[in-house]
């Protein structure tokens, strides 16, 4: 025994980001504000704010369930198949559970981010479960929806997949076990997606590169895993940050690229692929899935933490909403958001995670087809895959909790957000997430003049810049401090 335990010791590492990866969130998309002139003679036309061309998202009518049940279903239920054999487990993991979500049973020796399960075949296992991206700590606050800031998917998360191999061989005895078998589908599924979905620096997240790898290993009707893909993975993994949770109820498509439409019940499964064994036990999760999503839709962003200045947010009020809720929405005791997809030339943010889905390549036709004619597309209440171009601009509800900004979190506070020219090309955060910059609004940060390790973003790499919205650029310091002020409250 103490053998098996010695080959077990290895830390089991794995975070998984499909599902909900990707709901819109930080792109502030405001309009410019002009300058007012200074001495100038009156009859001198003023400088016209430029035109931001955008298109409206048709509302999509979602299923309707039963929150608390779909809260127990998100933190407990039984959404993934396959996964470590629950005593191995315990034996390779070094982290210490504090029971956060106040779970029971073997629910509660785990990780917050880990779910025991029992497997078709009865072994009782543990697989990683939605927190794993969409649950996070700020300021010591644990909030459930907030996309994880401090992911680390700078490794390959395949690399100790032999260990593992070894360990739960000797301790269950051998391939024809139960708990083998149970595991065997996690274990592919790992070793297809740890290579090929490393990112560039810790933060970031390949939830849609996790996604088409996990696709092209299913038949898009049966979902039944193949071993050989199905068609040419690329190599290229284009980041995005995780979008908070809360945000969802007031939009009418999913993800920043907004290609998400119809059921979001659907896109939910995704998170499933990772151990799926086929499309009866999807049918079995898409009935539970609808009490998921009356459970986010009750969520709320937190409140900033820290004081306020009352006038100056009352000032920055008033240019918000002569400057950005045109594109962001209003807030207060009447809201509106208007649900708009901001074209790549208007908006000018990094075009790489947009333009993936919108220039015809082997994947991409293959993704489209996978989704819109497979299972998802046709059984039931149907997810559709539509890509237009361009980004969501984003509700703002919580902003000052979702650093970093734009949708691949590549602007580490909202002061930068506003002010391009200050944006900084390389920087570094320590991750420690009570780090927090109550002036600029963010994460406090190192400017770097080279990478200097995984902790660093370098806005020089593909997909990892911080260019366009430059809508803030016109305003005053003064202007600028007040719409921060007011930030902080939504």
């Amino acid at each position: 025994m103490k053998k098996n335990k010695l080959l077990l010791s290895v830390v089991f590492l794995f975070l998984l980001a499909i599902s909900c990866s990707k709901e819109g969130k930080e792109e502030l998309i405001d309009i410019v504000v002009n300058e007012k002139p200074t001495d100038q003679p009156e009859e001198e036309p003023e400088v016209e704010a430029p035109l931001i061309e955008s298109s409206p998202i048709p509302d999509n009518p979602q299923r309707t369930g039963n929150a608390s049940v779909g809260y127990e279903y998100l933190i407990s239920g039984n959404y993934m198949s396959s996964g470590v054999p629950y005593d191995a487990f315990l034996l390779g993991t070094s982290v210490n559970p504090d029971n956060r979500l106040n779970r029971t049973g073997d629910n509660a020796n785990l990780p917050y981010d880990y779910t025991a399960i029992t497997a078709s075949n009865g072994a009782r296992v543990v697989a990683p479960n939605c927190m794993a991206c969409h649950a996070s700590t700020i300021n010591n606050e644990f909030i459930i929806g907030l996309g994880s800031h401090d992911a680390d998917f700078t490794v390959n998360r395949a690399s100790n997949i032999a260990l593992l191999n070894s360990g739960i061989r000797a301790l269950y005895g051998g391939e024809e076990s139960a708990e083998w078998l149970a595991y065997d589908q996690f274990r592919k599924s790992i070793v297809a997606i740890g290579p090929r979905t490393i990112t560039e620096t810790r933060g970031a997240n390949p939830a849609d590169k996790i996604t088409q790898v996990l696709i092209a290993h299913r038949d898009k009707n049966t979902l039944a895993w193949q071993d050989t893909p199905l068609v040419e993975i690329p190599e290229e993994v284009i980041p995005s940050d995780v979008p908070a949770w809360w945000l969802l109820k007031k939009k009418n498509a999913m993800f920043y690229h907004a290609i998400g439409r119809l059921d979001y019940c659907k896109s939910f499964i995704g998170s499933s692929l990772l151990t799926l064994g086929d499309a009866t036990k999807a049918v079995e999760i898409d009935a539970k899935m609808v009490d998921v999503l009356a459970y986010i839709q009750t969520l709320e962003a937190p409140e900033y933490p820290f004081s306020v200045d009352s006038d100056l947010s009352l000032q920055g009020k008033q240019i918000f909403e002569n400057t950005c809720a045109t594109c962001h929405g209003t807030y207060g005791d009447s809201p509106t958001y208007p649900n708009l997809l901001v074209t790549l030339e208007s908006v000018g943010t990094d075009p790489e995670l947009s333009n993936h889905y919108t220039k015809s390549s082997t994947m991409n036709d293959y993704f489209m087809d996978w989704f819109n004619t497979g299972w998802f597309g046709t059984y039931g209440n149907n997810l559709q895959i539509k890509a237009e171009g361009g980004y969501i601009a984003p509700p703002l509800d919580g902003i000052w909790a979702t650093a970093p900004y734009f949708h691949n979190g590549s602007v580490p506070t909202l002061e930068d957000v506003l002010n391009s020219k200050n944006r900084p090309a390389r920087w570094s955060r320590s991750f420690d997430n009570t780090d927090y910059d109550q002036s600029k609004v963010g994460w406090i940060y190192t400017n770097e003049q080279t990478k200097v390790d995984k902790n660093t973003y370098d806005t020089t790499l593909k997909g990892y810049g911080n260019s366009g919205h430059t809508f803030g650029d016109h305003l005053t310091d003064s202007e600028r401090s007040a719409l921060l002020e007011y930030l902080k409250t939504l």
